[in-house]
This record gives C-alpha cells, sequence and structure tokens, in this order.
C-alpha cells in the first residue's frame, strides 16, 4: 500500500531531521574552536588578512548553525498546527542555506589555518582544493545522481 501525503511529509521530515543533526553537530565543533581562537595564545600574531578570513569563518559558522538549527525552533512554532508539509519545505531551505553558510565557514577556516602556517600562495592553492572537494562532494555528485531511479522501486514489496 503505497504511502499517503501525510506519511510522506512525516517521512520527509524524520529524514531530514537525522541529516540536520549530522549537520549540527559538525558546525557546533567548528563554531565552538572558532570562538575560542581569539583567546589562545599565538592569537596574536595574526595579520590583517587572516583577522579578516577569522571574521567570515566566525559570521559564516554562526550563519550555519542557525539556519540548521532554525528548523527546529519552527517545528516548535508550528507544533500541531497541521502545518507539515511547509514546514517540511521551509526546512529543506533552511538546511540547503546552512549548507552553503558550512561551506563557507570551512573553507575559510582551512584558508586561515593554512595562512597561518603556509606561505600565502599555498593556502590559496590548499583552500580552493578543499573548496573544490566540497562543491563535489555535496553538490555535483548528488546532482549527478539526481536523476538516477532507486532500483529498490522495481522490486514489490509484500504486506
Amino acid at each position: 500500500m503505497p504511502e499517503s501525503e501525510k506519511e510522506r511529509y512525516e517521512r520527509n521530515y524524520a529524514d531530514l531531521l537525522q541529516e540536520l543533526r549530522v549537520a549540527q553537530t559538525g558546525v557546533q565543533i567548528l563554531f565552538a574552536f572558532l570562538l575560542t581562537l581569539p583567546f589562545s595564545s599565538g592569537f596574536d600574531r595574526v595579520n590583517g588578512f587572516q583577522r579578516d578570513v577569522y571574521v567570515v569563518a566566525l559570521l559564516a559558522s554562526a550563519g550555519a548553525a542557525a539556519t540548521l538549527i532554525a528548523p527546529v525552533a519552527y517545528h516548535r512554532v508550528l507544533f500541531q498546527r497541521g502545518r507539515k508539509a511547509e514546514l517540511v519545505r521551509s526546512a529543506h531551505r533552511l538546511a540547503s542555506g546552512g549548507l552553503a553558510f558550512m561551506f563557507l565557514a570551512m573553507a575559510s577556516a582551512v584558508l586561515l589555518i593554512t595562512d597561518f602556517i603556509l606561505d600565502r600562495w599555498i593556502a590559496w592553492v590548499l583552500s580552493a582544493v578543499t573548496a573544490v572537494w566540497f562543491v563535489l562532494l555535496w553538490l555535483v555528485l548528488p546532482m549527478l545522481r539526481r536523476g538516477d531511479r532507486d532500483e529498490s522501486e522495481d522490486v514489490p514489496t509484500a504486506r
């Protein structure tokens, strides 16, 4: 028996929450690291460029944390109001925005750290390679597979 629209929204929201748990943990760790960085010894040795990159990484990780946690707050406000479809659509957009912020935060953090310990040109190259790797794994490969059929769709299930 095929699932109802309501069941599909419930399943989609549960799947989305599982995905958000993984992303939230990563961004919270990065955000905590960035929050403590200025108070650590050696931070006074950063130059103006590194300070600017740090601010970008910090603000991007804050943006990622806000947008990745927002679906939980959204759910609290709409709880038991029969608006699961709207919640799923909004949570999807927020999660996508959160991943974009997280991408920027990760790439900026890599640039910050590599620029601090290596020559700037090497830092730019390593950061660019990191950014390309993220785009490949988070966007290009999933988009290439988007049109593929799920093989389990062809197998009838007995109930």
